[in-house]
């Protein structure tokens, strides 16, 4: 199997490489350096078989441009220079509504049109700007974490503070995680043109309690912390009244609680993992985090 990666030296994006690498595959690892897909499709592309589309903006919070830039016209770049390819496109479970709970809810659930972040709109409009174009899978994992994790792991020990942690709702919330080994290995069973395409939900075998989940976590770092919990009602109120501030203020960083982060901690988020199970011959292993100490 001939395939090229896009976000090759991303959490995501580099994963996808080792795992094809180690089955033997030709893996062509594109980085920025390479091509910058925000600038147009890459008349000098590579043949492959498939191509997994793992680069993205991936910021909840900040201008909006060049997030809609990067998932949006990049991904119609991506797929306007591999025509012929079979397209593994990394999308998210953020594209599903906001507004209420996601109750293992199956892939036509979304994407929806109402939106908290840039990042969930752009990767919703690049699902639909794929809706017509043959021989593609949409992937959709939900808060991925594992070795080379730069996003999820980081906002979790920064959002410590006294050897406390502060969680929006109960923290019995639950919660469909994706570790990266069951992410990759669907996204190399999809490569494969006997997997149908469409659009698969993708995370760990069983859900888990936000807090229960958190704990063990921090637990696998080192950290000792003690959970403590705001009702999800003044979170809310908090968030909006940070965010209000920030958009006045403009304070280089994010403001610390935001309705997007409250729209994933409080309410539950499951995903219907049927499709992908069947469809994609996948086998998610439980939610671990052995190894967390050197993540």
């Amino acid at each position: 199997m001939r395939i090229a990666v896009t976000g090759a030296r991303g959490f995501v994006g580099g994963a996808v490489c080792r795992a094809a690498a180690e089955r033997g595959w030709t893996v062509h690892a594109l980085t920025r350096a390479d091509w910058d897909l925000t600038t147009g499709p890459w008349a000098g592309a590579p043949r492959v078989d498939a191509v997994v589309h793992a680069a993205a903006a991936v910021a909840d919070w900040g201008a909006p441009g060049p997030v809609w830039h990067a998932n949006l016209t990049g991904t119609r770049n991506v797929a306007a220079s591999f025509p012929g390819a079979r397209l593994v496109h990394i999308s998210s479970a953020s594209v599903y509504d906001p507004f209420r709970p996601t109750v293992h809810a199956d892939e036509a659930e979304a994407p929806v049109r109402r939106y908290l972040t840039p990042y969930a709109a752009s990767k919703a409009a690049a699902e639909r700007a794929l809706s017509g174009r043959p021989d593609t899978v949409v992937l959709r994992p939900h808060a991925v974490y594992g070795p080379g994790d730069r996003t999820l792991l980081p906002r979790v020990l920064g959002a410590v503070r006294g050897g406390s942690l502060w969680l929006p709702g109960d923290g019995t919330a639950p919660q469909s995680l994706t570790h990266i080994d069951n992410l990759t290995t669907a996204a190399l069973l999809a490569c494969d043109r006997a997997a149908p395409p469409g659009t698969y939900n993708v995370a760990d075998a069983e859900p888990v309690p936000i807090g229960e989940a958190l704990r063990a976590l921090l637990a696998a770092r080192g950290v000792r912390v003690r959970l403590r919990t705001l009702p999800a009602r003044a979170a809310s109120a908090a968030a909006v009244a940070a965010e209000t501030a920030w958009r006045l203020t403009r304070r280089p960083r994010p403001p610390r609680l935001t309705r997007y982060a409250i729209s994933h901690l409080a309410v539950e988020r499951t995903l219907a993992l049927g499709a992908a199970r069947e469809s994609l011959g996948l086998e998610p292993v439980p939610t671990s985090f052995d190894g967390a100490l050197a993540w």
